[in-house]
């Protein structure tokens, strides 16, 4: 693992990608070190294996120009009540990549496993910076983290335009076939419905919020210091 500027975990592999593949996309652009950490495996999904999600994963990695995909092997559906040493694992990733930023998903959602993904990212981002809490590494204070959206429709504290970019993230979306394709084998989910089509109708929704073709949403719990008004 190498030190990042940017860490986004997600419950499942895709669910970073959903929510704020086209931002990842942008700041690697800008020259920023950015980074996956995904908790489970999905081996709970109703459609695709394991091994099929890793290869997707792989490919949208590529395609958004990714720096550091890590895969946690906590159990799907199996957030809830995590062991002290799953914690330990996740405070090791932190610490290891000290991220300036970290990204989770937001807790209002239709799955269970994302609201608990954040509460337990949450509480290993303060573990990392007690220095002497028991993890790999050294104690990390993580500057700020911040929410994306999945399934949740909320009004954004914070707006990233990714017009510039968008096909980008759809690029990499359209990478989880196993997931948002209808084949013979699949059976149908809220994900093989029109769901990549509602993604990017909410992004539209947001950028024109901020007069753009299209924009990123995230919820904040605290007010965020913008660095500078100019560049």
């Amino acid at each position: 693992m190498s030190k990042l500027d940017i860490l986004a975990f997600g419950a499942h592999p895709d669910d970073v990608e959903i929510g704020m593949g086209a931002t990842l996309y942008h700041y690697r652009q800008k020259g920023h070190r950015v980074g996956i950490c995904n908790l489970t495996k999905a081996e709970l999904s109703s459609n695709g294996t394991v091994e099929q999600r890793q290869k997707e994963a792989a490919d949208a990695s590529r395609i958004l120009g990714i720096d550091e995909r890590i895969q946690l092997d906590l159990p799907d559906r199996g957030l809830r009540n995590p062991s002290e040493q799953q914690v330990r694992n996740i405070v090791s990733v932190i610490r290891h990549c000290q991220p300036t930023f970290v990204f989770v998903p937001y807790p209002v959602d239709r799955h269970p496993d994302h609201g608990h993904c954040a509460e337990l990212v949450k509480e290993a981002v303060f573990n990392a910076r007690i220095r002497n809490y028991k993890a790999e590494g050294g104690a990390h204070h993580v500057q700020d983290l911040f929410y994306y959206m999945i399934n949740s429709f909320e009004r954004p504290d914070l707006l990233v335009d990714v017009s510039h970019c968008y096909e980008v993230k759809q690029a990499a979306l359209n990478a989880y076939k196993s997931q948002f394709t209808k084949s013979k084998a699949s059976v149908d989910t809220p994900l093989t419905n029109g769901y990549l089509e509602a993604v990017e109708a909410r992004e539209r929704l947001y950028g024109k919020e901020a007069g753009a073709m299209y924009a990123e949403g995230f919820k904040l719990d605290k007010p965020f210091v913008v660095p500078s008004f100019f560049r």
